[in-house]
Order: C-alpha cells, then structure tokens, then sequence
C-alpha cells in the first residue's frame, strides 16, 4: 500500500527538486512567498499558518520545489485514496519569479510520474478555483482532462466562496501525457 515513504519521495529533475517539507525549509518558504502574488488563488493568504499546518499535515504530502538551490514553492499529494488508486496534486503555488520557466511543469511531470510508475495509481486529480485562469491554462496545457465545475466548492480567504474547477489525468492517458510533459521540459530547460 501507499506508506509515507512511498507519498514523500526526493523527486529529482532537470529544473527542479521536490523535497518533502521540513522544518529546514521554513525560511526558503517565506522568501519564495514573500511576493502576495503567489497566493491569490490560495485558500489562505496566511503565509505561517500555511507553513505550520503544512509542516504537521500527516493527511497531505507537502514537497518544497527547489531551482538552483532555493526553494521557490511547494506542492503536494492530497486526498490520497490508496483503495481506489487515485490522490490528487495541488495546494501548489509559486514565487512568480519562477513562473514560465518549466519549473511548475516539471514538478506536475515529476509527480505524475511517481504516481503512475512507481504507486501505480490509475487517476490523478487536480483542482483549481474556476476563477484561476493561469492555472486552469497550466492544467489544460499538460494535457489534463477537464471535468466540469463543482459550484460552491469550498470557502476560502475569509469566507469567499470558491467553484471549483477539476481536470485528471488516468492512466490510459499518461503515456501521451508523459511525452507532452516531456516535450516542454526539453524545450524550457
């Protein structure tokens, strides 16, 4: 079955590592946050509310995406359903700087990638507010299937109501994927 050690792997690529969150991370975390735009779309603007709960989460499996040696985001596996063969990527942000330069699409192939050839997972889901344009684009271009809009979702900053948009990737799909994902990564790095 899917353990700890299996959701929280070192994932190495060509632009970016993902490394399970620790405590050592905190102060690349708050740099890589410091600018307000790469928490728009997140549930909470509350930079160390995020870190602390991401650093006690044993219900999500947060990685921090690292370029060149500094942390520039994270992401994660969450609702990871081991029975059913399916989890999902998300509560992923960011510093802008790093936008447009592959490192987010690598980490999606990355992630993919364990999830398919090493959990075996049959579905990967991703979820975003249906107002996120850049991330809808981001989701849409790996190719991700979209799947249709789950209105009042959840509450988010303060209790703004969130529609939320939903794309997956299943396993038929990921050979073609894999290759698309592939594609862009040689031609960002």
């Amino acid at each position: 079955m899917w353990d700890d050690e299996l959701l929280r792997p070192t994932l190495v690529g060509q632009i970016v590592t993902l490394e399970p969150i620790e405590p050592r991370h905190e102060d690349g975390l708050r740099a890589a946050a410091a600018d307000e735009r790469a928490w728009t779309w997140m549930y909470t603007r509350d930079t160390e509310a995020w870190i602390a709960a991401a650093l006690a989460a044993t219900d999500m499996h947060h990685f921090v995406v690292v370029r060149d040696g500094d942390v520039i985001g994270s992401t994660s596996y969450l609702n990871v359903m081991p029975e059913y063969l399916r989890l999902e990527i998300g509560n992923t942000w960011n510093t802008p700087s790093a936008w447009g330069t592959g490192a987010n699409t690598e980490a999606k192939y990355l992630l993919l990638r364990h999830a398919f050839e090493s959990l075996g997972a049959r579905r990967v889901e991703f979820k975003t507010d249906a107002k996120n344009e850049r991330a809808r684009a981001a989701l849409a271009a790996i190719p991700a299937e979209f799947e249709g809009i789950h209105r009042k979702h959840m509450i988010v900053r303060d209790g703004e109501r969130r529609d939320s948009a939903w794309y997956a990737v299943i396993d038929d799909d990921w050979p073609d994927v894999k290759a698309a994902l592939e594609r862009r990564i040689s031609a960002a790095g």
